[in-house]
């Protein structure tokens, strides 16, 4: 197998982990983030089997479960009553299932752990305060240039630089972000401050008009994590850093389920953020003969179907496997994006039908739809049962 010099931009989960599957797999790597340090924010995020064979792979699979929850089941309730309107195991059947596990966790958690996997293979693999400006593209290599006037020179470039992707915007046009009518509430609440036997340990959506809340637990049972989402004109930036009011969520969220209104009411004032989420058209074609994109930069989606940094994971795995399979580079990035397209747009899809889904006018219309639907037996069959490690590529 042919070994390249490979450039990564942007040191996101994407990218951190395509950088250890390359690095394993022979390439020499270097990632460029803008950022003066490494880290991540957030809250919860979601690691089902797909991905978890791929950090299993890089060997960091049991430090993940030994700090995450592995929730009991995914369940869907009515906003107000809190009505089981339809659930799922997950747990011992997810694994027993699909040959991994399926684990919650801290976003910055995880970002840690990838971080000093990445780091283990290569010290030096990240370079900081490196704001990409642009790249040129040549038949011998491709150069990617910083904004403090620097450059670096290797045979392939990744853009795991997320929405607001540069390597995007220069392979194929500016185009701006669209607001998608929905804002994000996080808050982390201790389990310690809750009533006793509070919520059992599940994945719960809370589902009701013009708006849904999931909340579930992370470190090892320690933090009540909850997202909120609300359809608003109230457009804010697309940051999960902004503060925005203790009321405002208070008020977003009245009339809904006790357990949504003990979380919020034992929160920390101070600490609440909310979020405006933001997405682009989706795209069948990412790469020219040396460049490529991964993850957010080519197929961002909306949180609620918990497969965006998954999409990501599975990226990097395909892409290593591209590279091995096919000698000439060009070929290697179309075997790439043509076993990544169909299967990103349909988890885009489906993410943003459960918007619909999720934000049903009535408790009679959630129930009808859900009559009609067997959410387990849908994701199992196609989404979990995914592994990017040894699906077929064509």
């Amino acid at each position: 197998m042919q070994k390249y010099k490979i450039i990564i931009a942007g040191a996101g989960l994407g990218g951190l982990t395509a950088a250890c599957v390359l690095m394993q797999a022979g390439h020499d790597v270097e990632i460029y983030e803008q950022a003066p340090a490494l880290g991540e924010i957030g809250a919860g995020i979601q690691v089902s089997a797909n991905p978890m064979h791929v950090l299993r792979h890089i060997g960091v699979g049991e430090k993940i479960t030994s700090i995450g929850v592995s929730p009991g089941a995914y369940v869907f309730r009515l906003h107000d009553t809190g009505e089981v309107i339809q659930r799922f195991s997950l747990s011992k059947e997810h694994e027993a299932m699909h040959g991994a596990p399926y684990t919650q966790l801290h976003r910055a958690d995880l970002h840690e752990i990838l971080a000093a996997r990445a780091r283990e293979l290569k010290p030096d693999v990240v370079h900081l305060n490196k704001r990409v400006k642009s790249f040129t593209e040549t038949a011998d290599g491709v150069e990617l240039y910083f904004d403090d006037g620097t450059s670096t020179k290797g045979d392939l470039l990744i853009g795991a630089d997320g929405l607001k992707s540069v390597v995007r915007a220069q392979l194929f046009g500016a185009a701006p972000a669209v607001y998608t009518g929905d804002a994000a509430w996080r808050i982390l609440v201790p389990v310690e401050k809750l009533p006793k036997d509070f919520l059992e340990p599940v994945m719960s959506v809370f589902m009701g008009p013009n708006g849904h809340a999931v909340c579930y637990y992370l470190r090892s049972g320690t933090l009540m994590n909850f997202v909120g989402i609300v359809e608003t004109d109230d457009i804010s930036e697309e940051s999960w850093t902004v503060r925005y009011p203790w009321d405002n969520l208070k008020a977003d969220f009245a009339g809904w389920h006790e357990a949504i209104q003990t979380i919020i009411d034992t929160a920390d004032k101070d600490q609440c953020f909310r979020w405006s989420l933001f997405g682009r058209p989706a795209t069948m074609n990412w790469s020219s003969k040396r460049v490529t994109l991964l993850g957010d930069s080519v197929h961002p989606t909306l949180p609620y179907l918990a497969q965006g940094a998954a999409m990501a994971i599975e990226d990097g795995a395909v892409l290593m496997r591209a590279l091995a399979q096919e000698p000439e580079l060009p070929k290697a990035l179309q075997v790439y994006q043509r076993n990544r397209a169909e299967r990103t747009a349909k988890i885009v899809t489906q993410s943003t039908d459960n918007r619909r889904l999720f934000h049903l006018p009535s408790q009679d219309a959630i129930r009808a739809e859900f009559s009609k639907r067997d959410e387990g037996n849908d994701r199992n069959r196609w989404l979990y049962s995914y592994n990017p490690l040894t699906v077929p590529l064509v």
